[in-house]
């Protein structure tokens, strides 16, 4: 069985003790179903930690702020955990949805930062604003990518 992947968000309520029994029952479905509806997502633990091939997420909050972190794996696409939560984002209508991106790679590859300009892309189709450029880290000039992405992030911050 695939690794649990926790929600970014913490919520009260939330589902990710009960996961693994949510996906048994779903897992039944899905041989019949090829979209999961979420009427009440939370923090997404649910559908982060399922496979279908459409979302319906329903209850996303569009007066908050977005800030989305991913690396780049492999021949340029996303990490694994992360692939559920950005293919629920092609159906979703995201008008009012403000967002920033933060992305990590390794100047080396080609596709350095492809995850977080994937994000990008698809966020603005679905018709969410970034609020400002986004911020691309390389791992080969900050060894603690994490600590570069925050200071960053707090001086995009500062000058908006």
């Amino acid at each position: 069985m695939q690794q649990k992947s926790r929600a970014f968000l913490k919520w009260a309520g939330g589902k990710y003790s009960l996961v693994d029994d949510i996906n048994a029952r779903l897992n039944q479905a899905s041989s019949h179903a090829d979209t999961l509806v979420e009427p009440f997502v939370g923090a997404g633990s649910v559908f982060l930690n399922s496979d279908f091939k459409h979302y319906i997420l329903n209850d996303i909050n569009k007066d908050s702020t977005w800030i989305l972190c991913t690396s780049t794996h492999g021949a340029g696409e996303l990490p694994d955990n992360i692939q559920p939560f950005a293919k629920s984002l092609k159906d979703a209508d995201l008008k009012g949805v403000n967002f920033y991106v933060i992305g990590l790679g390794d100047t080396s590859y080609d596709t350095f930062c492809h995850g977080a300009k994937e994000i990008e892309t698809t966020m603005k189709n679905t018709g969410a604003t970034l609020l400002a450029a986004p911020i691309h880290i390389d791992v080969l000039e900050h060894p603690i990518p994490e600590d570069e992405a925050v200071a960053r992030f707090e001086s995009t911050l500062e000058t908006a």
